[in-house]
């Protein structure tokens, strides 16, 4: 079955499937608060914060499961305690571990290393009945001019992911491109090369995880974005958040960008794409929940949006390519389901 069916057999069409990373309720570090922001958690007691939320239905995991000595029974009794489910797990292969890379260090060994923790984490996927794989490559690319050989860092990523989606035909296994971070350059770094890598591996479990931070950091539209990998059916997930365009810094659905956010939704519905609305917000200095509820709740306005929104009528300005009077029906529509949302 493709990730596309199962997604539709869990979707209600009255309502989107809100899912979010399980990182969101995690203990976040960076380089000058090395000591975290907040008390330290496990997996377990993150499954148990996202369980608070009252609206998430699926979960992404990180595997290992932090901190690395939690079964994947623990896990499975803590979501199905939770009223949960995996969607997703997430191999961390972008460790300090892999500094050189992961599918493209120099050095044979590591490489391997890295695949077989992607095949292992499949495994366990396997176990939690997930619908995809998510692979971040984030060690994978380049610091320096001269510093590599692209060619050969392009083979070696193709050629590792090919491998995995043919030892594992059953599962999918999605992309998550971003445009630098932690390596100066990234391999995947785009929609448009992501697409191209699909397209040199020949396969046909593998796809596109868009994140919307991402798109807006990489210079991208996401609207657009996600309309190129959706015309070649390779959206396999989204994941959503915002920024400030200069960096990925994980913030709060629509906080900054809503009405690029609202578009993106609405080229996601345009297409007749049914996947989970999936959150990938870092609240370093916010409670964990509430930034989830926050975030759904202006998703679900978003969904409300689409409902009023005068599709005649944009589809007029949009093909007069009348950007002012375009953003007009837009606005109504958001606008007015933003208003009820608050009232709620």
């Amino acid at each position: 079955m493709s990730n596309r069916e199962r997604i539709d057999i869990h979707n209600d069409a009255s309502e989107p499937v809100y899912g979010a990373g399980v990182w969101h309720f995690a203990t976040y570090v960076d380089r000058y608060a090395t000591d975290g922001y907040g008390e330290p958690r496990t997996v377990l007691d993150a499954i148990k914060l996202a369980g608070a939320v009252g609206d998430l239905s699926v979960l992404d995991l990180n595997w290992p499961f932090p901190p690395g000595d939690i079964s994947t029974k623990e896990v499975k009794d803590a979501l199905a305690e939770q009223s949960l489910r995996a969607i997703a797990v997430t191999p961390e292969f972008y460790t300090g571990k892999f500094a050189k890379g992961g599918f493209t260090n120099p050095d044979p060994a590591v490489r391997r290393q890295a695949i077989d923790l992607v095949a292992g984490a499949a495994e366990v996927g396997r176990e939690l009945d997930v619908e995809y794989v998510k692979l971040w490559p984030g060690q994978d690319g380049y610091d320096y001019p001269f510093q590599a050989d692209y060619t050969d860092l392009w083979e070696k990523s193709v050629d590792a992911i090919r491998e995995l989606a043919h030892a594992h035909p059953d599962l999918n296994f999605a992309i998550e491109y971003k445009p630098r971070e932690p390596r100066n350059r990234m391999v995947f770094s785009s929609v448009a090369r992501t697409l191209l890598a699909i397209e040199d591996m020949g396969v046909d479990n593998v796809g596109v995880l868009l994140d919307f931070g991402h798109s807006l950091y990489g210079g991208e539209t996401p609207a657009e974005a996600a309309r190129l990998a959706i015309a070649r059916d390779k959206l396999f997930a989204i994941d959503v958040n915002d920024n400030f365009r200069g960096w990925d810094d994980d913030m709060v659905v629509g906080s900054v960008h809503l009405l690029e956010t609202f578009e993106f939704f609405y080229a996601l519905h345009d297409a007749g794409w049914e996947g989970v609305w999936q959150l990938d917000q870092f609240p370093f200095r916010e409670d964990p929940v509430e930034a989830a509820r926050t975030g759904i709740r202006t998703m679900r306005a978003f969904h409300r949006a689409l409902g009023y929104l005068d599709r005649e009528e944009l589809a007029a300005r949009q093909a007069a390519q009348d950007g002012l009077g375009a953003q007009r029906v837009a606005k109504r529509a958001l606008f007015r389901a933003l208003a009820e949302s608050e009232a709620q």
